[in-house]
């Protein structure tokens, strides 16, 4: 399985008036995951949609353990769990020093440009 991580650091925007990380932003950071996962296989979402292809979030879930709050430096570990010729499935955890503090999932399908299901590249939906 393709697995990868990244550093994040909370910012004073992303967080509510407790000052903790605002469970919304939790989906811009799975997104920052899967774009490095895929920039560290030598690729970009534009080069996937310079060929015509579109990867579009068809399910996600989240499951919240612990809050994170202003500055926390957070780890987040995205692993490829399943391809399809059409679909993507990621699985993401949240650390802060070690601790697993939020973990989730997403589906993502691949449309042309008329938003309609197309097969994916053979090394984007090949075993990974």
């Amino acid at each position: 399985m393709l697995t990868g991580e990244i550093q994040v650091r909370v910012r004073y925007a992303e967080t509510d008036r407790m000052g903790l990380l605002h469970h919304a932003n939790y989906l811009v950071y799975f997104e920052q995951a899967r774009t490095e996962l895929l920039r560290d296989q030598g690729r970009t979402y534009k080069d996937i949609e310079d060929q015509g292809y579109y990867l579009v979030i068809a399910k996600i879930e989240i499951k919240y353990r612990s809050p994170a709050h202003y500055d926390d430096l957070l780890t987040i570990r995205t692993t490829v769990t399943r391809t399809s010729p059409i679909r993507l499935e990621h699985k993401y955890e949240v650390f802060r020093t070690g601790t697993l503090i939020a973990e989730g999932t997403s589906t993502l399908a691949c449309v042309d440009r008329e938003g309609k299901l197309q097969a994916m590249p053979d090394w984007l939906s090949g075993p990974q």
